[in-house]
């Protein structure tokens, strides 16, 4: 059993360094010769990223910060942990997806300063929850399309994450384990809270918005 134990937190610290990996900062750095943190917002994200440097690095940089969420989710909980001590897998998973979005949000690579989670977490929710993500990312969109902001996009598509988990199973005959409810319910807060400082703009009303973003306000405008 304690062998079982030391590997579950070897498994989580591995998941939790695959997360901490900087792609935006490398990215910046190494093609572009800037630190991302000292430009736009400060954030070491994707949204930064193409604020600052344009919709390609910014592409790449949101694919490998899901490919990091996802990783230890589907193929280190599944394939790299063997005599598990706890019998629910989904548990498993959690902690080790969980684990890299703390990683991408406080990486130890860049002082405990990253970006704000969503990618890594959408990474680890499409290995968790395929469809429930997919209408996330619908939510995600028909907000940033209608105000513009990024910010708040992110927290409604998490906000809307727990109540598809409750809608889908009579649909589409599948049942979330009651791990994934539980933590369905935990994300919103999380997303809140790495966005407190966004909050605090939209509030104030200075938070920076996407006009390019804002489709159906721009066919208002031309109509």
């Amino acid at each position: 059993m304690d062998n079982a134990y030391l590997q579950l937190a070897l498994l989580l610290i591995i998941s939790y360094l695959t997360g901490s990996i900087p792609t935006s900062i490398i990215v910046s750095k190494l093609f572009y010769g800037i630190d991302i943190r000292e430009h736009g917002s400060g954030n070491a994200g994707g949204t930064n990223v193409y604020r600052v440097l344009g919709w390609k690095p910014a592409l790449f940089v949101t694919l490998v910060d899901i490919f990091k969420g996802w990783l230890p989710t589907a193929i280190y909980a599944a394939y790299l942990f063997r005599g598990q001590p706890i019998n629910d897998p989904g548990v498993v998973q959690i902690l080790c997806g969980f684990a890299a979005v703390l990683g991408h949000t406080y990486t130890i690579f860049a002082g405990f300063k990253g970006g704000k989670g969503v990618g890594t977490l959408a990474g680890m929710m499409i290995a968790l929850f395929p469809v429930a993500i997919f209408l996330c990312l619908i939510v995600f969109v028909l907000t940033l399309i209608t105000t513009g902001y990024v910010s708040l996009s992110s927290i409604f598509a998490s906000a809307a994450l727990p109540i598809f988990l409750l809608i889908l199973p009579p649909l589409f005959d599948v049942t979330p384990s009651l791990s994934l409810l539980v933590f369905a319910l935990l994300v919103p807060w999380f997303i809140i809270y790495t966005h407190r400082s966004n909050i605090s703009r939209l509030r104030a009303g200075t938070e920076n918005r996407f006009e390019k973003a804002m489709i159906l306000r721009r066919k208002k405008r031309d109509a």
